[in-house]
């Protein structure tokens, strides 16, 4: 008896719930119709595309390697004045761990 009201109620359920449910075709007129303007010809916007296509890159604008910078000064002389101040305690050597002052 049981399964006879758990038949019952689940049918009356599916026929309460799908009374409600509708498809039909939107009006037209309505604010929920398909409406698109536009002022520009189909020339130029396949012409748009084909130059997107054309210049698209993979790589990431951000991911790319600066030019090296231009110095009059050699190299040897760099190195060794950044080796006096290491001797002189100008700068420090090592790793940093962030928890010097």
């Amino acid at each position: 008896m049981n399964k006879s009201y758990a038949l019952i109620a689940v049918a009356t359920f599916a026929a309460i719930a799908s009374t409600g449910v509708r498809a039909e075709t939107p009006d037209p007129a309505s604010q929920f119709a398909l409406q698109s303007e536009g002022s520009r010809t189909r020339a130029e916007v396949v012409a748009e595309a084909v130059t997107t296509v054309k210049t698209y890159s993979n790589i990431p604008s951000g991911s790319r390697v600066a030019a090296p910078v231009k110095s009059a000064v050699p190299t040897a002389i760099v190195r060794g004045e950044a080796a006096q101040a290491l001797r002189l305690g100008k700068i420090k050597s090592g790793e940093l761990t962030g928890l010097e002052g």
